[in-house]
């Protein structure tokens, strides 16, 4: 069980407590619940007090990022709070891809639709793409937060590069980084001669073949060549949409070498979020990730993303981790939606401009409980309330009227177990 976030009447960070102290403290009427998630209380009757170094300990994913807080005391370095956050990178990118189909098919049938800005396409210094900057956005949002709760004095961080040709080939060397795997080869006789020139689905031989995606370029495959296969037109026109797992040839599959795509999330955003946690004007510590491992390792720990965040660095060596602790599990999942009116298959609207999102004061997303005196759901009720305009919010399946909920936590664009 980790520690409880600990704030002064002025609401200046304080050392995390003990759940057991903050229980104590609450029910003495000494404290109160400042903040649900991360929970934290906020004390009445202190102001300031003696504080202990704590480091903020980070291990940047492409799907999640490990937290660790790790306070440094006479018994040594201890984590007390942890956390895996959960980035929303692919749906950004989803997003993406549907409007930039849909106002593409608009303009091909010459109906209405946002003429194209060609002139203003100029990306400032340091830019990258808005799935890749969610990443660095959900971090620095997490790192504000905790300061606000937490004396944090210095933050460490896995500055980690993947060596993506070493990931493909283990023994590659010298000019073969420059060469590449096509060298002498075109891209079909390459295939022909790796697929032993025939269909891999029905084996079929001597007829016309086809390049075909192992995972279709619409599940989010890649024109890597790893990716490429061949096979008969009436194989490729049978698979359509699945994998070839999907399709029933998983050994097909499984001869596909490991998508790259994570590998280069890291590279692209380890320098974006490096500079801008140095302006926090904090001391930085970075690491590599064989250093990250080693340390782990050597204190015999599982493999988890908030645990490799413990033992970033030199100064994740001796780190205490209590078997008891169970990290916060936080979900990016945005605020809101930025769509202005939903549309048909054409395109064409049907509904009209969205109204405004707060209602009797509760919006979608705020985490209510629920009284509920009488009727089928008769009790108490946790969960994230969907708000409707009329009288009848939506809770955990069924409708409910707001003057029985009070809000929890506020929704802040995460969600929590």
């Amino acid at each position: 069980m980790q520690h409880v976030l600990v704030v002064d009447k002025n609401r200046k960070p304080l050392m995390p407590c003990h759940p057991a102290r903050a229980r104590e403290l609450l029910k003495d009427w000494r404290a109160k619940v400042l903040r649900r998630y991360p929970f934290t209380i906020i004390l009445l009757d202190r102001e300031g007090g003696g504080v202990q170094p704590v480091t903020l300990k980070i291990d940047p994913g492409s799907k999640a990022t490990g937290l660790a807080l790790v306070a440094n005391s006479q018994r040594g370095k201890r984590v007390v709070w942890a956390g895996e956050l959960n980035h929303r990178g692919e749906q950004i990118k989803a997003g993406l891809l549907s409007r930039r189909q849909l106002r593409h098919g608009r303009r091909s049938r010459k109906t209405r639709y946002r003429q194209p800005r060609f002139n203003n396409r100029r990306r400032a210094d340091g830019w990258i793409p808005p799935s890749l900057r969610s990443r660095v956005d959900n971090i620095l949002t997490w790192v504000e937060r905790l300061r606000r709760f937490i004396p944090i004095c210095t933050i460490s961080m896995e500055l980690v590069k993947f060596d993506t040709q070493a990931m493909q080939n283990p023994e590659i060397s010298g000019v073969e980084y420059q060469q590449g795997q096509l060298v002498g080869y075109e891209v079909r006789e390459y295939l022909l001669e790796k697929w032993g020139r025939k269909c891999v689905y029905c084996g079929a031989t001597d007829i016309p073949l086809e390049i075909e995606h192992i995972v279709p370029r619409s599940r989010g495959g890649s024109n890597r060549i790893s990716n490429l296969t061949l096979s008969c037109r009436a194989c490729n026109q049978r698979k359509g949409n699945q994998t070839a797992a999907e399709f029933g040839y998983p050994t097909i599959q499984n001869k596909a070498k490991q998508s790259l795509k994570d590998a280069a999330a890291a590279n692209t955003t380890r320098w974006s979020l490096y500079r801008n946690l140095k302006q926090y004007g904090l001391p930085l510590e970075v690491g590599t990730g064989a250093r990250t491992k080693y340390n782990r390792t050597r204190q015999n720990y599982s493999k988890a993303h908030w645990i490799d965040a413990a033992c970033v660095g030199v100064s994740g060596e001796k780190v205490h981790i209590s078997p008891d602790i169970t990290p916060l599990v936080i979900k990016a999942v945005g605020r809101q939606s930025r769509v202005m009116c939903c549309v048909d298959k054409y395109g064409f609207p049907r509904t009209k401009a969205k109204q405004g999102r707060v209602h009797y004061g509760f919006q979608t997303g705020d985490i209510v409980l629920a009284t509920i005196p009488k009727g089928k759901h008769t009790g108490i009720h946790v969960g994230r309330v969907a708000v409707r305009q009329r009288p009848a919010f939506r809770l955990n399946g069924f409708d409910v009227h707001p003057k029985y909920l009070k809000i929890l936590h506020h929704a802040d664009g995460y969600s929590y177990p």
